[in-house]
């Protein structure tokens, strides 16, 4: 048995030592990879098929460990100034794959040239579609000249260099037609209907170049239904597009212009059947797509709610019966004639609305689409009053995403539907207006807009819009200083808090409202008290105080002289001393004026930083921190310490939680503090409600 065993035992220690030699042998291999994946393969290479398979972080990933192959270090090389237009192949590759995976700051540390290409990515990232539109410009006319170069006599885009990493002749034709889609995409965006409309045309007259480009042809019908040119149309192209991701989905605009004709027009065959085909296309679309891929997945998932819209624009402008609103149409009898809807039947498609606008977050890329496919929709449906206030909203909503181009094609849009007599006295017409003053304070137009502000509180008699026009004039005249102080105080921002305060309203926008105006008054009050106080601890004030000191000492002995002195002496001594106690009594007049309304400008602010805090929460943690700061700085002037007993008492102690360490801190013997109501004891006061009311947040620290 024992020998056996033994002659067992042998056969498994030899099989163990081989497996360890091949293991040893392995891990000698290993360290002598010149690859990371051992494979020989072109880095660059396989990340750009990683970008064309959807996969970018991988793209990404591969272009770095060629960059630490080529470079010996994870860095993407000196910056590329050399007279090619060309971006550097690794660069272009993570150009192309950090503009899919959302990463919006990632592209600045990418991007190290000032080249024409990487700055139109720059500018289109940011939305800059003005300037896109100027360099996409230089491009085209840099490939006419170097066309015209090569000695090619037609203007055509044939003669355009490659500059694609493929050989492939399609896809450098359609690298060479880049530049022409890039100048359509611009005009679109800026707004340039007319003009793009004009462009189309001269592309298409190029025959054979554009006629069969898939992007040329989504964007003619992108252009066609945001202008409600519904009798455009172009040949089916379906068997020309090209597989791929971006493609799957490329009869989109085709099929919402179908759509929206038919809704138009009452045709619900047409309607359905591109309705259904586009659903599926874009399902089917999302369903292929990478996972990294969120910017196309976003759109894509806009794209379906667009579509979820028109389904119940159609229930509610073709279906004779009241019944509820149907958000997956069926086939059903149309009336003879359209229906113009009512306010109830579109609560549901508002209240949808209302909840994309909120849930985008002024992301524009996905939002302006489905703005302007709603401003068209409410025109096919006949809503005037609903395309008004879209168009207002719209233009709000654009200014506040820098789209300043589109927000003011919808103001002017906005002014052609100003037709009747009463049209011109209503809200909207001067909220419009107003919206037309704030948009030109964002285009660098601030004295106009100041101007149009002022001539709205003039001529617009609204209690309900009164506060936010004053507090405006008020706050741009503030920022420009192109007014007296007393006057922004007196006639713009005190009226805008006393307007807001008559309303006797509790909604959330009354509420949002009169915080806004008490936080502008203080705030203006504040910066008012800095600059006084700065005046104040000047080294020209300490000189005038100086200079005023030795005044009263001249003063002080012309008088002692005057006593003395003869009667000839005693007539110019009292001219002097009548002239130095005039200038004095200026003197202090001025001081204590500067004073006075140092003091008022601090109650303003300590009294509108505690209205701020008592009405709502928008501006919690920008009042509270300066607050507490103007208590700790001021704690010895009893008009503060008053301020701040009756804050305690109004304002809710949650608001002090996150300085609870800070206001802790001063805490100090109230013993030695003069006076019932002084610092220490509201301090103490403060502490305790806190801790009473939050005892964990407030003992723990």
């Amino acid at each position: 048995y024992v020998k056996h065993s033994g002659s067992s035992a042998k056969p498994r220690s030899t099989s163990a030592k081989a497996r360890d030699v091949v293991a040893t042998s392995n891990a000698t291999m290993t360290t002598s990879w010149d690859k990371v994946y051992w494979l020989s393969v072109d880095y660059l290479r396989v990340a750009k098929s990683a970008v064309i398979c959807g996969s970018y972080f991988t793209s990404v990933m591969y272009v770095e460990h060629w960059c630490e192959e080529h470079y010996k270090s994870l860095t993407l090389g000196s910056p590329d100034f050399s007279h090619l237009e060309t971006l550097p192949r690794h660069i272009e590759i993570l150009v192309s794959a950090v503009t899919q995976i959302n990463e919006p700051d990632s592209l600045y540390g990418i991007i190290q040239s000032h080249k024409l290409s990487s700055q139109i990515v720059t500018l289109e990232h940011e939305g800059n579609w003005s300037k896109a539109l100027e360099y996409y410009e230089l491009q085209v006319r840099s490939d006419v000249m170097l066309q015209m170069d090569g000695n090619s006599g037609a203007l055509s885009p044939h003669g355009l260099p490659s500059v694609h990493l493929s050989p492939s002749t399609s896809e450098n034709e359609m690298m060479q037609r880049k530049p022409y889609k890039g100048l359509m995409r611009s005009l679109q965006q800026v707004g340039c209907m007319h003009v793009l409309d004009m462009y189309c045309k001269g592309l298409t007259s190029w025959k054979g170049q554009f006629q069969h480009d898939p992007e040329f042809t989504k964007l003619q019908y992108e252009a066609a239904w945001r202008t409600g040119n519904w009798d455009f149309s172009l040949p089916y192209l379906g068997a020309n597009f090209p597989s791929g991701q971006n493609i799957k989905s490329g009869h989109f605009h085709e099929n919402l212009h179908s759509c929206l004709t038919a809704l138009r027009e009452g045709d619900s065959e047409e309607f359905y059947r591109k309705l259904k085909h586009s659903k599926q296309e874009l399902v089917l679309s999302v369903a292929c797509a990478s996972e990294e891929s969120t910017e196309y997945i976003y759109s894509a998932i806009v794209k379906l709610q667009i579509l979820c819209h028109l389904g119940v624009a159609w229930d509610i402008r073709w279906k004779s019966s009241g019944e509820s609103i149907n958000i997956y149409p069926e086939k059903q009898k149309i009336v003879s004639e359209p229906v113009i809807p009512t306010v109830g039947q579109l609560s549901w498609l508002n209240t949808e609305w209302s909840s994309i606008l909120k849930r985008t977050q002024l992301h524009m890329n996905l939002l302006e689409p489905f703005m302007a496919f709603r401003r068209v929709l409410l025109q096919i449906l006949s809503c005037k009053d609903f395309t008004m206030q879209h168009l207002l909203e719209s233009a709000s909503t654009l200014r506040k995403g820098f789209r300043l181009s589109q927000a003011a094609a919808a103001l002017h849009e906005l002014k052609f539907l100003y037709t009747g007599p009463g049209d011109q006295c209503s809200t909207v017409y001067w909220l419009g207006r107003l919206e037309e003053a704030k948009l030109l304070r964002a285009q660098g137009q601030h004295e106009m807009a100041i101007n149009l502000a002022k001539y709205i509180s003039e001529n617009y008699e609204s209690n309900e819009e009164a506060p936010d026009v004053y507090r405006l004039v008020g706050k741009w005249l503030a920022e420009s200083r192109s007014s007296n102080s007393r006057i922004i105080l007196e006639n713009y921002l005190k009226p805008a808090v006393s307007f807001s305060e008559d309303q006797r309203t509790t909604d959330k926008k009354s509420i949002e409202r009169q915080c806004q105006t008490h936080f502008h008054l203080a705030h203006y009050a504040d910066a008012l008290f800095k600059s006084y106080e700065e005046r104040l601890a000047s080294n020209e004030w300490q000189a005038a105080m100086r200079l005023r000191k030795h005044k009263t000492i001249e003063l002080e002995a012309l008088i002692k002289r005057l006593k003395s002195s003869t009667k000839g002496e005693k007539t110019d001594y009292s001219i002097k001393i009548q002239e130095l106690q005039k200038q004095l009594a200026m003197d202090r007049e001025e001081a204590q004026k500067l004073l006075d309304d140092r003091d008022n400008f601090l109650g303003l602010a300590l009294e509108g930083y505690k209205r701020c805090l008592v009405i709502g929460d928008k501006y919690d943690v920008r009042v509270v921190f300066r607050l507490v700061s103007l208590w700790f700085s001021l704690s010895s002037r009893q008009n503060v310490i008053k301020n701040m007993v009756d804050t305690i008492d109004e304002v809710q102690s949650y608001k002090f939680i996150p300085l609870v360490y800070q206001i802790a801190s001063r805490m100090g013997s109230t013993k030695d503090a003069l006076g019932l109501h002084n610092f220490q004891f509201a301090l103490v006061s403060l502490v305790k409600k806190m801790a009473i009311d939050h005892p964990y947040h407030t003992i723990f620290q």
